[in-house]
């Protein structure tokens, strides 16, 4: 086969061409610090990366749905615990009423600080975090306790979060089982009866029983929620470890190796350059060389 003067320069401005090419990739890859900067670089690490990002994707939402249990579970938690102590007094008056040492006027200022409570415990069952009623399950919008209608919620559905890849936690603690539980009469109904004796100078000792039911229950409700926010705990951690695999995998799939893509730019620039030298000579002077 004949070969030409047009042939040798075609093959050589097509080398350069791609000399050029690998120059530029190299340098995106040094100035981006990534293996590709396109899907078309390569495609199994662009697909490989499109997987892993959405696997961290899918942890950081898991990530924030459990600072939201937090704020829930916490703030649940920091109530019943106001509650307890709301009713621990609640007892000492009813004790101190119940001596026999007290007459029509004390009992009736103790019946006052009972009165107070019954609010005070209403307001806590009322908590809300940001605009959510934390008490009423999935009906976040309506208050769980109505002291002017004695209505308690009787709402029995859970919050439930999504905190891992399947798993749902319940966040919350439902009124009816926190202000009533097991017992006939919810709190507000016995605290009532409670203050009618007073007032009436009746015999308060008998409330004594049904006020510790309801503490215990109380921290029944307490000890529950504190076992789902050890669980959320440890799933939380274990997420944190997971995050950490999944940006260590998107980091070796997709972040170029600097040592080796220097080296790799450096030696592009030698062939480069060595390519130009070669060009030169085959890049013969012809006739209108001379005629300039």
């Amino acid at each position: 086969m004949r070969v030409t003067q047009s042939m040798l320069t075609n093959n050589m401005l097509r080398n350069l061409s791609n000399s050029y090419e690998r120059l530029g990739k190299y340098q995106d890859q040094l100035n981006t610090q990534k293996k590709i900067t396109k899907p078309s670089d390569d495609p199994v690490v662009a697909i490989k990366g499109m997987r892993y990002r959405t696997d961290l994707k899918e942890i950081e939402q898991y990530q924030r749905n459990l600072s939201e249990a937090y704020t829930w579970m916490e703030s649940a938690d920091d109530a019943m615990d106001k509650m307890t102590q709301a009713l621990h007094r609640v007892r000492e008056l009813t004790v101190q009423a119940s001596t026999g040492t007290n007459g029509p006027d004390e009992k009736a200022n103790i019946a006052v600080e009972i009165e107070q409570l019954k609010e005070h415990i209403a307001t806590i069952a009322n908590t809300k975090v940001g605009n959510k009623f934390i008490f009423n399950g999935t009906n976040t919008t309506e208050a769980p306790v109505d002291l002017a209608t004695s209505n308690i919620s009787m709402s029995n559905s859970d919050v439930l979060l999504e905190v891992s890849k399947g798993i749902h936690m319940n966040v919350n603690v439902k009124a009816k089982d926190l202000l009533q539980g097991s017992n006939t009469n919810d709190i507000f109904t016995e605290l009532d009866h409670l203050i009618n004796d007073l007032n009436s100078d009746g015999d308060v000792g008998k409330y004594l029983d049904t006020i510790d039911s309801h503490v215990s229950n109380v921290v029944a409700n307490r000890a529950d929620l504190g076992a789902r926010y050890n669980r959320i705990e440890l799933i939380d951690e274990r997420l944190g470890s997971q995050e950490v695999i999944a940006t260590k995998i998107i980091s070796e799939n997709e972040d170029a190796e600097m040592e080796k893509v220097i080296i790799n730019l450096t030696t592009a620039e030698a062939v480069h350059r060595a390519a130009l030298g070669v060009g030169a000579k085959i890049m013969q002077p012809t006739l209108m060389d001379f005629l300039r």
